[in-house]
């Protein structure tokens, strides 16, 4: 064994193989995406022997290969965020009735804040709904032993199993020992064996098994409030806390990471008491780590003489409805505070200061302690504060160099003053809609501008309907989108960024990539031929560096009445070596600050105080050599010529990119 510090993702990797883990699916995700990367980059360093690894093409597909594994033996470990889940539950709701053979874990990170996700969509709400059981860890370390024990309990309850870490759990970093190599535990020699009886979902067969699912949440209710290792995981004390023999009249109960804030915010208040000489009224702490099925009889022994209790978790009030209905069946004379009664934040993320200052009222020493502060102050004024800058506020916006930015121009400048409407996706691309380049209008999630701009070509046909879609989500989840427009004859313009990655999560590969996480290198599927298959007559492709011809694809695909396609290939700027930068003639520069109001590219400034031969004292933009790569393409903006390549030319198309670096496979 030795000592390394990991990332909670990286903790749950190497959990799921200890565990013995056969096949690992998923699809990429902020802040998932590592422990599937963690997986592959072991696999390939020999780590971890006789394991399937892969992204697939999306939620749905990696959840059904897996099931297909489980049914043959095979312990399964698909990973995803919270909108994920969306993708993958119609196979999660179904399958959870006809029960597993293998051990199947899903790890679906959850995003408060939300920091990356279109909604702060609660995972422990979509476990009580599939009726599948879900452990909600405080740490890396224990979202390590939850994914351990998560593979037993699946087993042993022939259900499917949900670990939900949430965002700071999956980033944060802990040590842990680990072995220099695991073995996935063997399949059986039998294999898949057919049992048309409980692997064919049948109206029959999910009357029965509804019933079946029902008994298993009691049984695993109680495991979970009396057997280890799930009884650890609702753990009860923390420095300060009463003993659940002792007499107390205050209860807090905490979920997931709030309930490591709740005990840093518990010694925090404990040591403001003791300073201010105030007693701390007796309290009691439990931390609930699995929310669903609802550890009702270990919650009856903590609650036993409480009067109140405060309920702090992240994102909806799972925690808090489940005491309610604990205390609605037993009459227990026990008051419910938390996110439904204003005593705990409603949405985002939970702190350590926040949840203080919440237990402080909660415990009746707010006032006490502010009082005591503030006669303190007045002994002992503090100096003024000097008020802190104000720093400009910074957008998120697209990568200096980034091929996305040329092919949204290219639209805008195809386009003109024809009215449409641009229907974004999920992806980089979504930072579209930022001024200057104000191209996207809308956007739902992955595949949706697609269809969506269906639905507005048929209700709002005076408008072009065009639809942005990036290559990895094009496979994930654009290709029945792209039937429906063809066979309903829908007029809507598909334009497909294509960049050689999967970029926003982390330069993942894809099926256009022809990379897989098991090292080999297959067939790239084809973008253009994907489109004819599915009824485009009418496809165009460009580098969307080269200014005029990206304009001219475009309005050659607007112009076609019907589906029509304009691919833009350019390799994302992370996957290719950069070329020299550009630089502004100062002799030339007019001070127009087209090149800035044009495409927003991040590399280039302006300076209101240069002064030069044309520009006057209008100021003179200028171009950051840390952070131009040498796209090309504001030479082709600037009307003037100022802005020259190395060559010394002052404007014109740099011509090919260099091959991409291919994340993945055996270039990784």
């Amino acid at each position: 064994m030795t000592k390394k510090l990991l990332m909670g993702n990286e903790a749950m990797a190497y959990a799921a193989l200890e565990a013995g883990v056969r096949v690992v699916a998923g699809y990429p995700g902020t802040p998932s995406s590592e422990i599937v990367e963690t997986v592959a980059r072991l696999h390939r360093a020999g780590v971890a022997q006789g394991v399937h690894v892969e992204w697939s093409t999306n939620e749905k597909v990696a959840l059904e290969v897996l099931f297909g594994a489980s049914l043959a033996g095979a312990r399964g470990l698909f990973t995803c965020k919270q909108m994920g889940l969306n993708v993958a539950s119609d196979a999660l709701m179904s399958l959870n009735y006809v029960s597993v053979r293998g051990g199947l874990v899903l790890v679906v990170a959850d995003d408060p804040g939300p920091i990356s996700s279109q909604t702060e969509q609660d995972t422990r709400r979509f476990a009580s709904f599939a009726k599948v059981p879900v452990l909600d860890p405080s740490t890396p370390e224990q979202a390590y032993d939850m994914v351990k024990a998560a593979f037993e309990l699946s087993e042993r309850f022939h259900t499917p199993v949900i670990v939900r870490p949430t965002t700071r759990v999956d980033h944060a970093s802990a040590f842990f020992e680990v072995p220099a190599e695991t073995h996935a535990r063997p399949v059986p020699e039998e294999g898949f064996e057919r049992d048309s009886s409980k692997w064919v979902i049948f109206p029959r067969r999910s009357y029965a098994a509804h019933g079946e699912i029902n008994e298993r949440l009691n049984e695993m209710a109680h495991a979970f409030a009396a057997e280890e290792p799930f009884a650890s995981f609702n753990l009860q004390g923390a420095d300060g806390a009463a003993g659940a023999e002792e007499p107390a009249a205050f209860g807090i109960v905490a979920g997931g990471i709030s309930a490591a804030y709740a005990r840093e915010a518990l010694r925090i208040v404990g040591r403001r008491a003791a300073d201010a000489g105030i007693e701390v009224p007796a309290f009691r702490f439990m931390q609930v780590g699995t929310p669903y099925p609802f550890p009702q009889e270990a919650f009856a022994k903590f609650a036993k003489g409480l009067g109140d209790v405060l309920v702090l978790e992240e994102l909806d009030y799972v925690l808090e409805d489940e005491v309610a209905r604990w205390v609605g069946r037993s009459h227990a004379p026990l008051n419910v505070h938390g996110k439904l009664t204003g005593e705990a934040r409603d949405r985002g993320e939970n702190d350590v200061d926040d949840v203080a200052s919440r237990i402080e009222k909660f415990l009746g020493l707010s006032g006490r302690l502010r009082l005591k502060r503030r006669l303190e102050a007045e002994e002992a004024p503090l100096p003024p504060a000097v008020p802190a800058e104000e720093l400009p506020v910074r957008p998120p916006v697209l990568c200096p160099g980034c091929p996305h930015r040329g092919s949204f121009y290219a639209v805008k400048q195809a386009l003109k003053k024809t009215p449409a409407v641009l229907c974004g996706d999920i992806g980089c691309y979504t930072l579209g809609n930022a001024k200057p380049l104000d191209a996207v209008d809308t956007c739902l999630c992955m595949g949706a501008g697609i269809t969506m701009a269906q639905g507005i070509a048929a209700v709002d046909p005076g408008k072009k309907a065009l639809a942005f879609v990036g290559d990895s989500t094009f496979f994930a989840s654009g290709m029945t989108g792209l039937a429906n427009a063809a066979y309903n004859g829908h007029d809507i313009t598909v334009i497909v960024l294509d960049n050689a990655t999967t970029a926003m999560t982390g330069s993942q590969p894809h099926p256009g990539t022809g990379y897989t996480l098991m090292g080999d290198h297959n067939e790239p599927l084809d973008i253009e031929e994907s489109l004819a298959a599915n009824g485009f007559k009418r496809v165009l492709n460009a580098n969307p560096l080269d200014k005029e011809a990206s304009i001219e694809a475009v309005r050659a695909a607007v112009s076609y009445q019907g589906p029509s396609a304009v691919i833009f290939e350019s390799p994302c700027i992370q996957l290719i070596r950069p070329d020299e930068p550009v630089s502004v003639d100062a002799g030339a520069c007019t001070g127009c600050k087209k090149c800035i109001t044009e495409i927003g590219c991040p590399a280039i400034g302006f300076d209101a105080e240069a002064e030069g031969a044309r520009s006057g004292s209008r100021g003179q933009a200028f171009v950051d050599p840390a952070l131009c790569n040498g796209c090309d393409l504001c030479t082709q903006i600037c009307p003037f010529g100022a802005i020259r390549i190395p060559s010394g030319e002052a404007a014109g198309f740099a011509g090919e990119a260099d091959e991409p670096l291919m994340k993945g496979g055996d270039n990784a």
